[in-house]
């Protein structure tokens, strides 16, 4: 591990004293313990209000409405702080610090679960990062259209061109911490595209008639598209790499990472909450899954709107793809200057590679809401709130009263239950947008 004095240790293996099997856990190639609150606050933050916030008025308050909506945002909020809350008390349980997700849950399991861990860690970034392509792609593409709407350039183009422009800003931050001051522009890129985008949808919903705000589709549809939406309210709060994001933060690692998520959940959730009430009131049931394409307002308003989702979004995808770069970095050994020819070599032909993979996927299946809803379902929800309540449970079970340990069990149960409807639903959406889109699909 590269600690803060920049010495370097082998191997080490980690395991609980009385019953858990041994799980060799490599060190890492990037640096840790080096960030304050405060920036793993941004971090956190920056992941809240990413470019998604300019779906949520579509595709969760169309199928919740105002009601569901507004309370499922609510409580989901208050869940998934609850949920983040005991990974970060349990990211030095064992008196060691367990840098990954993984770490501690081969800590706690052994390497079956460390293993499954990480699939499922894979599986959630590698969706959230090809929605981040999507969405950026859908960005250029607005911005095209504003000025030349010829149908000339098509999204896919589009998707393109993002992937290699999120491989350029790959290739030149080498590891999580590096991204400081981008921490910085990629909020105010963010309140670029929120503030113009609710100043449009307030002036729109002013100016306009009596909106529907009817929940649409039939009795089928609507039960799926509620479990759905059920699942995006969980992805807008949640990274799935709260460790790995903890791991940057100086000692004591536990407090400081309890500060930030405060900030996430209080301040940090305002613009989001602001930007999707509003996308709603303003166009009820036909509020597009991309709420720009619903505003009306000058060309160049709406073309830096578009210009600052796209940028931001190029600074979201290195959040949410880092995990990956830590792992090809510490497998190959990439140490020292993120300039040693070597290392510049490494991080074009792997990090490359891997956006050209997103990026492949994302032109051919640019379905925004059925990742969101499939991430959310298959590993948002065994991630954040399954492992979190039962790693507790085994870490902390002498300590915990009955009670305690019921409503640990309830989360673990209901959850499960959730992430089954919500892995079921999510597909049906997939399998009838298949239907209704070809591959490469101009959207």
């Amino acid at each position: 591990m590269t600690m803060e004095g920049g010495g370097e240790v082998g191997p080490r293996k980690v395991h609980d004293e009385d019953h858990f099997e041994g799980v060799e856990i490599p060190e890492t190639a990037h640096l840790i313990s080096r960030d304050s609150w405060f920036q793993a606050a941004f971090v956190l933050t920056t992941g809240v209000n990413s470019v998604f916030v300019l779906g949520y008025s579509g595709t969760i308050m169309v199928p919740l409405g105002w009601v569901p909506g507004v309370l499922g945002l609510i409580a989901a909020a208050a869940i998934s702080l609850n949920a983040n809350v005991l990974i970060a008390k349990l990211h030095e349980f064992g008196g060691k610090r367990h840098i990954r997700y993984r770490d501690l849950a081969g800590h706690i399991y052994g390497r079956k679960a460390y293993s499954l861990t990480w699939g499922l860690q894979y599986v959630n970034l590698f969706m959230i990062n090809t929605g981040f392509i999507i969405l950026a792609g859908e960005a250029l593409k607005a911005v095209y259209v504003l000025f030349r709407d010829d149908h000339m350039m098509k999204l896919p183009y589009f998707i393109a061109i993002t992937g290699f422009v999120c491989a350029l800003f790959a290739i030149g931050i080498p590891y999580l911490s590096a991204l400081r001051v981008w921490l910085g522009v990629s909020t105010v890129l963010s309140l670029i595209y929120i503030v113009i985008a609710f100043v449009l949808a307030l002036r729109d919903g002013l100016n306009s008639p009596a909106r529907d705000y009817s929940i649409p589709g039939d009795k089928t549809s609507k039960i799926f598209s509620t479990i759905g939406a059920a699942a995006n309210l969980v992805f807008a709060y949640n990274t799935g790499m709260l460790p790995e994001i903890q791991a940057t933060v100086r000692e004591p690692a536990v407090k400081n990472m309890l500060k930030a998520l405060y900030f996430q959940f209080t301040v940090g959730c305002l613009p989001m909450y602001a930007v999707t009430f509003v996308g709603y009131w303003a166009y009820g049931s036909s509020t597009s899954s991309y709420l720009l394409n619903s505003t009306k307002g000058p060309v160049w308003v709406k073309a830096l709107a578009n210009i600052s989702a796209f940028l931001q979004t190029v600074i979201s995808l290195h959040i949410f793809a880092s995990p990956m770069y830590e792992y090809m970095d510490t497998r190959f050994g990439i140490t020292g200057s993120a300039l040693k020819v070597k290392n510049l070599s490494f991080r074009i032909l792997v990090r490359g590679g891997y956006l050209a993979i997103n990026t492949l996927v994302a032109a051919l299946l640019p379905f925004l809401g059925d990742f969101e809803s499939l991430t959310g379902a298959i590993s948002t929800f065994p991630l954040t709130f399954i492992l979190a309540n039962h790693m507790y449970l085994m870490a902390m079970q002498n300590k915990m009263s009955s009670l305690q340990k019921s409503w640990h069990w309830l989360n673990v149960c209901f959850f499960g239950c959730m992430s089954v409807a919500a892995a079921i639903a999510a597909l049906r959406l997939i399998a009838v947008d298949s239907k209704t889109y070809n591959l490469f699909a101009d959207l």
